[in-house]
């Protein structure tokens, strides 16, 4: 094909004015017209807060499921909240991999026990674990709560068993569970924001 100068510069614009009008969105096909879903348009949004250390980041999940009575939701994605007054929507790598965390098989979701002299863990129910929890406390409590000191005050002490509480809760958790532990009697009782 022969092309003088005059050609060659119509030819040039043409296609450089064509190319930049379908980069900005002008084009005829349809497929490049459309939008895109994003993939968090049909998520749910749930805030919650970072288990792992004591600062208490705070964290977004984002699950799909249809929400029926007996679905389990699916969390498919976890990042920062960018309204959390500590985190201000930045995790450590730690909090980052909170996804493989909540996924990962190894992850324990039942109460187990094992029994004194078994090599085995036997997974039994949460009423089961619960009602021999509150049986082994009681009977702790009640072999070694000391009611009186040695020159006779009322000091009411139960200093054999401690309690050691997750820094992730909210303060109102804390206090509830200050004050069911200072009921007992329980004095060694400390939080993992100290450790």
């Amino acid at each position: 094909m022969h092309m003088n100068r005059r050609q060659f510069f119509r030819v040039s614009g043409a296609g450089l004015a064509a190319s930049s009008l379908v980069a900005l969105g002008f084009s005829p096909t349809p497929a490049l017209a459309e939008t895109r879903n994003f993939k968090l348009a049909r998520a749910t949004e749930t805030r919650n807060t970072c288990p792992y250390c004591s600062v208490g980041c705070g964290i977004i999940m984002y699950s799909l499921g249809d929400k029926a009575k007996n679905v389990t939701a699916d969390i498919f994605h976890i990042e920062g909240d960018p309204d959390h007054p500590v985190n201000r929507g930045t995790l450590c790598p730690k909090g980052a991999g909170l996804l493989d965390f909540v996924q990962s098989p190894n992850r324990l979701k039942y109460p187990e026990i094992r029994e004194p002299g078994s090599t085995e863990w036997k997974r039994v129910s949460w009423n089961d674990a619960m009602t021999r929890l509150v049986k082994l406390m009681k009977a702790d409590r009640d072999a070694n709560f000391i009611a009186n000191n040695a020159e006779g005050k009322v000091v009411n002490r139960w200093t054999s068993t401690g309690m050691l509480c997750a820094s992730a809760s909210s303060n109102e958790t804390g206090y509830i569970t200050h004050k069911a532990m200072r009921s007992m009697g329980m004095l060694v009782f400390d939080n993992q924001a100290r450790v």
